[in-house]
């Protein structure tokens, strides 16, 4: 065989000039419901991931001196559980370098087991229910505070606050669903130990029928009910409450606490019906931060933030950064780094406890004044 060997000097220095160029590339992987009735929460979340991922590509970052490239690996897991498990699985196949998901408590919790098998940093922006960090696994962490705190604080409220005796609770047997609505249980009896839970009745969360359970419900005349779920079915549930004529206050958690409410519930959403709460806000020293952010995001989407974007956008820089002062991708490496992390986020401050909890995680009240989602107050 022969060699033209004027060719050799071309194809070395064209190998030189690709490798001077050339990026590591670090691959995250990104999980959320964008097929289901919770699709438009995780599109939301989606978005906050790409922008991320470009603003980091922005910035030029090196680890350890070498350029690098951010990549984003999406998946959809319907929030379904058993889908759930088999994302996480195909993400670490892929070799992902870490994990920022999933949006649903009741995903996140049986994935977070295979990516702590693999080793795998995970991050999630929204999963509430404290189950998911006391299973003790080092590799998950979350940057909103957890149904022990937003169910309690919410409990809290609407005994001392809205003045509510007798209260019903519906669930959507989901681990969030069930969770949040348990703490706002022990919330609302430890305000007021004489506060009556007068029902307790569970749906699913792909429902869109709660005529008997809305009808046993008026029959024992709540002054209050809090639904465990989504906005989904939190929406129209509230819907058929005003259909039935029944007129008691309405509350939940950040699932239901969503831009989307006033146009899934209509005009039951009306002024002061609803307060709910967001896991997670800023105080007023930090509110530009996050305008800035939703104006970013609205003039790229053309949309205004749905509620989580914020929190996975920082969830995503929070990571790349413990890679950067580790000086390594290799999650390994840089999972000691992102447990000891202290990142000032357009979400606020972050640092995680033993658990992987946010420390000092804030909460948001909300109510709906003239279909619009209203700030009423940021409790830490």
């Amino acid at each position: 065989m022969q060699f033209n060997t004027k060719l050799i000097p071309f194809a070395i220095a064209l190998a030189f000039a690709g490798s001077a160029g050339a990026q590591d590339i670090i691959k995250i992987g990104h999980v959320a419901p964008v097929s289901g009735p919770s699709s438009h929460l995780g599109k939301d979340n989606e978005n906050g991931a790409n922008m991320a991922i470009a603003d980091l590509n922005a910035k030029g970052i090196k680890i350890n001196g070498k350029p690098v490239k951010f990549v984003v690996q999406l998946e959809d897991d319907g929030g379904d559980p058993k889908q759930g498990t088999t994302v996480a699985q195909k993400l670490v196949d892929a070799h992902v370098q870490g994990v920022v998901g999933h949006l649903n408590s009741g995903t996140t919790i049986p994935a977070s087991k295979i990516y702590m098998d693999a080793g795998i940093p995970q991050i999630s922006p929204a999963a509430t229910s404290p189950d998911y960090t006391k299973q003790g696994f080092k590799t998950a962490f979350r940057v909103v505070a957890n149904d022990n705190k937003l169910g309690g604080t919410l409990g809290q409220y609407a005994v001392q606050k809205l003045g509510a005796k007798k209260i019903a609770v519906i669930d959507d047997r989901t681990a969030y669903g069930q969770g949040v609505a348990g703490e706002f249980v022990k919330g609302a009896k430890k305000a007021s130990p004489g506060v009556q839970v007068v029902a307790k009745e569970f749906t699913t969360d792909k429902a869109t029928d709660f005529n008997a359970i809305l009808t046993s419900i008026k029959a024992k005349n709540p002054d209050l009910i809090f639904f465990g779920g989504m906005d989904s079915v939190g929406g129209p549930l509230l819907r058929q409450m005003k259909a039935l004529g029944i007129k008691a206050k309405y509350m939940g958690g950040d699932g239901l606490c969503t831009d989307a409410l006033p146009r899934l519930a209509g005009d039951a959403a009306a002024n002061g019906v609803v307060t709910c709460a967001e896991a997670g806000g800023v105080t007023a020293d930090l509110q530009k931060n996050m305008d800035d952010f939703r104006a970013r995001y609205k003039k790229q989407f053309n949309q205004e933030v749905q509620l989580y974007a914020p929190y996975v956008y920082d969830a995503v820089m929070v990571m790349a950064q413990a890679m950067i002062e580790a000086k390594s991708s290799d999650p390994a490496k840089y999972l000691p780094y992102l447990a000891n992390i202290k990142y000032q986020g357009v979400t606020g401050p972050i640092s995680f406890d033993s658990k992987g909890d946010i420390k000092d995680g804030t909460l948001t009240l909300f109510t709906y004044t003239d279909g619009k989602k209203t700030k009423m107050e940021v409790v830490k």
